[in-house]
């Protein structure tokens, strides 16, 4: 099955567990923003029925939470607690 493989596969590449570049945190963070907007507007759009409105929910919302999210996986990234070293 392809989420076992995807999840239960066992990592065989080295990875450097270190801290990850400002870069890298932006990239996810625009990856997983663009979801979750759509995911907004969609809600939005069945809450109100408008879509005008649950799209302007949407582009603040897209805006404020990246900003979030890099301040969020930044701090975490000070701390090792949960990481492994192989």
């Amino acid at each position: 099955m392809l989420v076992e493989r995807i999840f239960l596969k066992p990592n065989t590449q080295k990875h450097n567990i270190g801290k990850e570049k400002l870069s890298r945190s932006f990239i996810k963070s625009v990856s997983w923003r663009i979801i979750g907007t759509i995911d907004t507007i969609l809600i939005s759009y069945f809450v109100t029925g408008q879509i005008d409105f649950a799209l302007s929910i949407g582009m603040i919302e897209l805006i404020t939470k990246m900003g979030l999210y890099v301040v969020h996986e930044r701090a975490w990234n000070k701390f090792s607690w949960g990481k492994t070293e192989k």
